[in-house]
């Protein structure tokens, strides 16, 4: 197969995308990851409508959350005058977890914010049971509301937000959130057996300086991976998702910090029962690989873009190091939060 030279030494151009998608399109040279959200973006198309409510097992539990406390988690946000803002172009803002009176499967957010054209929020939820594993973040919604049913039944729930705005006009004065039993979703008991691995194309990410999708400003030799899905996306400094990455030198474990490369809602790693996008791909597929190698979805990614490689997995460059990697190649992925 014929080598591509990563462009070590070309400054990235930005990617028309507020969520982070690490992979940016050029023509004949090698494609480096994105990182940074571009000033003056249009703002993303509108998400498909929240379906209409369905019936309610047990009593509805609601809280408000508290916007106000901010950690080590979070990212270009701050809470004065009784609202939530973003410092600059991008925040994020991880909740603190809520402890549930009763197991629940379905989570509503119920946001009171303003914000202008050309900026938004997005909205993700997790949950556990007891001092068990997380499950992956599901999209709830943005600046009008949602709902997402988790992969189980849960007694903590978490909610995440991210705000982009160029502006810095957007105001969130407050966010409720409920929790009930949707009985008629797809849930499934906790996970059992063997975490699930892949053979997958990998590039090396660089950018240094630059801040991930969880709000970690990448350094020198930093050991982190991106993947195409904001479904197992790590908190700010948090290892809750990582991935094993072997290489022809050595296997090394890293943390999920960043989105991409090429998509932001392609979770291959997922049975299509329950990937997020692209179903009719075998699991393990990303997308961009069947674009490239097939010409599935025209050879385009999720953006309509041209995939100019295959790429599954970004490496920020001690982890693309440590594995033996001198230019973009295959590697063997075990995502380590899929088994038991």
């Amino acid at each position: 197969m014929r080598t591509r030279r990563t462009a070590r030494h070309r400054p990235a151009p930005r990617i028309p995308h507020p969520l982070r998608a690490t992979r940016a399109t050029r023509t004949a040279l090698p494609v480096v990851a994105l990182l940074c959200l571009g000033l003056g973006l249009a703002p993303p198309a509108a998400p498909a409508p929240a379906p209409a409510a369905r019936e309610t097992t047990g009593p509805v539990q609601t809280w408000a959350a508290d916007l106000s406390r901010l950690d080590a988690d979070d990212s270009g946000v701050r809470h004065t005058g009784g609202e939530l803002r973003t410092t600059g172009d991008y925040g994020v803002q991880v909740l603190a977890p809520h402890r549930l009176d009763r197991q629940a499967n379905r989570v509503r957010i119920s946001p009171d914010a303003q914000v202008p054209d050309g900026a938004g929020i997005a909205f993700d939820v997790r949950g556990r049971t007891g001092s068990g594993p997380w499950t992956e973040w599901r999209e709830a919604g943005d600046a009008a509301g949602g709902s997402a049913v988790l992969p189980r039944a849960v007694t903590t729930v978490q909610v995440r937000l991210a705000m982009w705005d160029p502006e810095g006009a957007i105001r969130l004065r407050s966010l409720e959130v409920s929790a009930d039993t949707d009985p008629d979703a797809r849930t499934k008991p906790e996970a059992a057996g063997p975490e699930y691995g892949a053979r997958v194309f990998a590039t090396r990410i660089g950018l240094v300086g630059r801040t991930t999708a969880n709000g970690h400003v990448i350094r020198e030799n930093d050991r982190f991976v991106a993947l195409p899905s904001r479904r197992g996306l790590s908190r700010k400094g948090g290892r809750e998702y990582s991935v094993r990455v072997c290489g022809p030198a050595r296997c090394v474990t890293a943390p999920v910090w960043d989105v991409g490369p090429w998509n932001i809602r392609d979770d291959y790693w997922n049975p299509s029962s329950v990937r997020q996008t692209f179903r009719d791909l075998p699991r393990g597929v990303p997308e961009a690989e069947a674009a490239y190698y097939t010409g599935y979805n025209s050879g385009r990614d999720g953006k309509g873009r041209r995939v100019l490689n295959p790429a599954g997995i970004d490496l920020a460059d001690g982890t693309f190091h440590d594995i033996g990697l001198r230019d973009n190649g295959w590697v063997t992925v075990t995502y380590l939060w899929t088994g038991s």
